[in-house]
């Protein structure tokens, strides 16, 4: 048995000498027991149980708890860290002539040494951030041609009447995209030894397709792949292939790309108009629209983490994986109760 606090009071912890005081003080004055005695039971001074008493005669039961040294000032006081919060939500290093957008723990504690001459490690910079409810997360880049006066015009007047004109039509809503599909496109992460990065076998070859695919308000993806780049033609097959299935019109929101905006697309538009119509995007707001998911869905939550072969194998897993997608529907309304695309249903009508 370690005796060591029975001969030096200091290693009892302190929520049991909390008791113990107050067990000595309650023995001396409600049970008139000697001090001397208590003293001798509890291997400690008589003046201690003299001075736990006067404690307890100037401030209460509250008066026996342990009380600590305050300690030296805080360096980091409340209104530096309010000031630092507001400075990472609100602002960039590039605000204070650093070459990067991005904050870092070393950055951090610069800017605060030469804001407020004080000398703060990375760790304690750390553990205010925690506190402040911020961590480190990976950014969500935006250029910088973005307009946002033009997004909240597109959100607030112009979606408002894309519905109404839906309404009028009796079309479904969808959207529009294309990207590039690389049989180099990886992604995920895969356990293994500690420091010792996993060995993935993956090709070095060069090559892929390109893709259009569209997804609307009732859960309906279509899609086409082409070896070809994406012009004015190649979209008017696909948006034929819209039009030969879909039974109702259709509204597509789609972005600025440049064949979207062609004299052919425009003429195929006009001529089509009672079954489809098109619609844009605000400039650099690719987040609005909830095509980007399918992206998202099948470059890098699906074939990036496949062993892509050749550009053969390539083809047939993305036709395996969007006729997957296809069946779901569940999954492709997911799409449209993102944070920045729940708009697309707020407000639809019943």
């Amino acid at each position: 048995m370690n005796t060591d606090w029975m001969s030096d009071a200091r290693k009892i912890p302190d929520d049991v000498m909390n008791y113990l005081r107050r067990i000595a003080v309650y023995a001396v004055i409600d049970r008139h027991l000697n001090p001397e005695r208590i003293a001798n039971v509890f291997n400690i001074s008589r003046s201690c149980i003299y001075e736990w008493i006067r404690w307890y005669r100037d401030g209460g039961d509250d008066a026996l708890d342990t009380r600590h040294a305050p300690g030296a000032f805080p360096v980091m006081t409340s209104e530096i860290d309010c000031w630092l919060k507001d400075t990472i939500l609100k602002k960039t290093p590039e605000d204070f002539g650093y070459e990067t957008n991005l904050w870092t723990l070393k950055i951090i504690a610069a800017v605060l040494k030469e804001k407020f001459g004080i000398h703060v490690y990375e760790s304690t910079v750390a553990n205010h951030l925690h506190r402040m409810k911020l961590s480190c997360q990976v950014p969500e880049h935006r250029v910088r041609e973005r307009n946002p006066f033009q997004i909240a015009y597109y959100l607030n007047k112009k979606w408002p009447k894309i519905q109404m004109l839906a309404d009028k039509m009796g079309a479904d809503i969808g959207f529009e995209d294309e990207a590039g599909i690389a049989m180099m496109t990886r992604s995920g992460r895969s356990w293994g030894a500690v420091n010792t990065p996993p060995i993935i076998p993956a090709t070095d070859r060069r090559g892929g397709y390109n893709v259009l695919s569209a997804i609307t308000t009732t859960g309906r993806i279509y899609y086409k792949i082409k070896d070809e780049h994406v012009d004015s033609d190649i979209y008017i097959e696909f948006l034929e292939m819209i039009l030969r299935e879909q039974k109702k019109p259709i509204i597509l929101i789609v972005d600025r790309a440049s064949f979207h905006r062609s004299k052919k697309v425009r003429e195929f538009l006009r001529a089509h108009r009672c079954k489809i119509r098109m619609l844009f995007l605000p400039a650099h707001a690719p987040e609005l629209n909830p095509a980007e998911q399918v992206w998202n869905e099948i470059k890098y939550r699906k074939l990036g983490r496949q062993p892509i072969v050749d550009k053969i194998d390539l083809r047939a897993r993305m036709g395996i994986l969007f006729q997957e997608l296809k069946k779901n529907t569940v999954r492709i309304l997911s799409f449209f109760h993102l944070k920045n695309t729940k708009y697309v249903l707020a407000g639809e009508s019943t």
